[in-house]
């Protein structure tokens, strides 16, 4: 019962729906929510389809069959448990099923026993029971049977709605619950020569139009009959009662469990019972006594947990029926989990697509820019250019000067500088005579100006300079050397 997280039942009177949703989180069965649909009318999808959500949180959804779908008997078997007394029921469907065996689909419901509150109110009345009460040994087993062709024709109209229903249920079963459990009325008793105590309950209810009601037999605490009379649309109706009563109460004494007249009860409300307690009345000339029937809303909610602690026990839902839902089901969540697939790759090329075409936008934006600044921008450049030209001519122009001048400072007087040239703007070359006596100048001129500085920093670096070269004749010393200006390396 615990892994149900709702359970939905669903009742179909007078051609309108009538839906609740019970929260079974808690095993409280609260009610969650109610929805009622009148005739054409569709039930709210969120509610009863199931989802993915359902693979976490299982729902339940249960229908009540309609009342002249069903037929009950009573039956008394050894106790043992479900499966056993299953089987025990099997074997006397031949003997117990209104049609055909394999017309019909069938469970079974076993009651409970008899509260022992109620045999000491019994023993205390001094009540004494011609026919003993069912026995530790033995249990009340009541055996539903409805056509096949009529839970089949049920079964479409519920999917038509949209409403795959995983259990049908008989609303009675636990009308009959709930009435064992009303302890006071079934232990009330009037004192007769006898002492039997038989009570006839009556429910009524209308099958294809016509009024009927199912009456529950209960003699010595226990439930020994199901039957059902109809009433006829016209004619003497009380007359017509006490007749189907009669033949039941004979059949009840020919059975041997019907001592002594019963206690007629009258199990409804409102119009219905005001017009059956008249009936009953004259047709039986006894006292009835009435009790109003529990609320849809309880009886739905005992439905629903009796359904959700049933489990998988064998239901009135065929089996062919059961793996059809549960395919569909499976097929469904495969075609959602496939359709968002789908979607997510539509959403996801879609993005892409418009990723690419804003991209797209933008750099056909950047190449009009471009194309349309390329005109200034070539124009820019040209001048850059030519800037560049004149900066390096400026430049180079005071390069000269400045290598002129460290020249003129550093060469000494016996020496004869007769060729300076500044070539590329990157080496100066130096050339000249002297005499043999100044050769130690001449070394101590090319290491000055290899020192040189101007503004604190080196004009000439070591790499790529020319060493000193001299060539000396008898009073001649012709020389000539080359130092590698320092640009762009810090230079001034």
């Amino acid at each position: 019962m615990a892994r149900w997280q709702f359970c939905n039942i669903l009742h179909i009177g007078d051609g309108a729906y009538r839906l609740w949703q019970f929260d079974a989180k808690s095993g409280g069965f609260t009610l969650n929510r109610e929805h009622r649909a009148a005739p054409g009318e569709s039930l709210p999808f969120n509610v009863v389809a199931k989802s993915w959500r359902s693979l976490w949180q299982p729902k339940l959804n249960v229908a009540w069959l309609p009342p002249e779908s069903v037929f009950f008997r009573v039956i008394e078997l050894p106790k043992s448990n479900f499966a056993e007394t299953l089987a025990m029921t099997e074997l006397q469907m031949e003997k117990l099923s209104p049609l055909p065996v394999t017309q019909i689909v069938w469970t079974i419901h076993i009651l409970a026993q008899q509260s022992d509150a109620l045999r000491r109110s019994n023993a205390e009345t001094g009540a004494k029971e011609d026919v003993p009460t069912v026995g530790d040994d033995l249990q009340t087993v009541i055996v539903v049977i409805a056509a096949r062709h009529a839970v089949e024709e049920f079964l479409g109209k519920l999917e038509d709605q949209g409403y795959l229903a995983d259990r049908l249920e008989a609303p009675m079963l636990d009308q009959l619950e709930a009435m064992l459990a009303m302890e006071d009325n079934l232990s009330r008793r009037s004192e007769t020569e006898t002492g039997a105590t038989t009570d006839a309950w009556i429910y009524p209810s209308v099958f294809h139009g016509q009024n009927a009601a199912l009456v529950a037999w209960w003699h010595g605490g226990a439930l020994r009959n199901l039957s059902v009379i109809v009433l006829s649309p016209g004619g003497d109706r009380a007359k017509d009662l006490k007749e189907q009563l009669t033949q039941l109460t004979w059949a009840g004494e020919l059975e041997g469990w019907l001592t002594a007249p019963p206690f007629w009860h009258l199990v409804a409300e409102g119009n219905i019972a005001t017009e059956w307690e008249n009936t009953l009345r004259v047709g039986l000339g006894e006292m009835v006594h009435t009790a109003p029937p529990l609320p849809l809303e309880e009886l739905a909610a005992r439905t629903a947990r009796r359904s959700a602690q049933a489990g998988t026990r064998v239901t009135l839902l065929p089996q062919e029926f059961s793996a059809r839902y549960r395919q569909q089901f499976v097929d469904r969540l495969w075609m959602r989990g496939l359709i968002a697939t789908g979607v997510l790759y539509v959403v996801g090329v879609l993005i892409y697509f418009c990723a690419v075409g804003f991209l797209a936008v933008q750099t056909h934006k950047v190449e009009k820019d471009v194309a349309s600044i390329s005109g200034s921008y070539t124009n820019a450049l040209q001048l850059k250019a030519r800037y560049e030209v004149l900066k390096e001519r400026q430049n180079l122009k005071y390069a000269a000067l400045d290598c002129w001048k460290i020249v003129a400072e550093q060469v000494p007087a016996g020496i004869s500088l007769q060729r300076l040239s500044f070539s590329d703007g990157q080496k100066l070359s130096l050339g000249g005579v002297t005499t043999p006596d100044q050769i130690n100048n001449l070394f101590d001129f090319n290491n000055g100006l290899q020192k040189a500085e101007l503004n604190g920093q080196s004009v000439f670096k070591t790499e790529g300079e020319e060493p000193l070269v001299y060539h000396q004749t008898a009073n001649t010393v012709t020389w000539n050397f080359g130092l590698a200006l320092r640009r762009g390396e810090g230079a001034p």
